[in-house]
């Protein structure tokens, strides 16, 4: 739930680029793929969860090598958004062959094919990189832009030493409790 926290902070916080409109966006994106595909909620939150442990040693590589920032950028600028048309940007951090063992990790975990992963990863990863880029300071704000200290959202969810949750799986649940209390 650590990460989930962080989210909800990133939302109260004016200097960073988070808003409860666009958690509701991003989960909303991530439950209509699952409506698209027959996944069950349970299934999905699976899903979010194995693609998380797949995508943290890709972006861990990323910041190591300098190379998030950039990616970071791309994604506040609008140039990764979802749909296949746009995975480009993101092909340089997930190999096709990255890609089908994600697909496949995914799979073997969830009971989902390969195939139906496979095709829900152009939309799912931006969504995930929109959720930690919530984190990221909002422009003119003189918050420093560099560096991943600037995005707590991000240094959370790359930072698998702590001891702090951080299973988007969670995120994803808790932020549709948040955004859809029982009445």
């Amino acid at each position: 739930m650590g990460l989930f926290f962080d989210v909800l902070s990133a939302i109260n916080n004016p200097n960073q680029n988070a808003s409860v409109d666009q958690l509701s966006s991003i989960t909303g994106t991530v439950q209509q793929l699952a409506a698209s595909n027959n996944i069950e909620p349970s299934a999905m939150q699976t899903v979010m969860s194995s693609l998380g442990g797949a995508l943290r040693p890709a972006l861990q590589q990323q910041a190591s090598s300098g190379g998030l920032g950039s990616l970071m950028g791309q994604l506040a600028s609008g140039q990764l958004t979802g749909g296949t048309s746009s995975f480009g940007g993101l092909s340089s951090l997930l190999t096709p062959q990255l890609q089908q063992q994600i697909a496949d990790a995914v799979s073997r975990r969830t009971g989902i094919g390969a195939g139906t992963i496979q095709s829900m990863l152009p939309a799912l990863i931006p969504v995930v990189m929109q959720l930690l880029n919530m984190g990221a300071p909002k422009s003119g704000t003189g918050m420093s832009m560099g560096g991943l200290a600037s995005n707590p959202l991000l240094t959370t969810f790359l930072d698998s030493d702590r001891d702090q949750d951080v299973d988007l799986g969670d995120v994803f649940r808790f932020a549709t409790r948040f955004l859809n209390p029982p009445r």
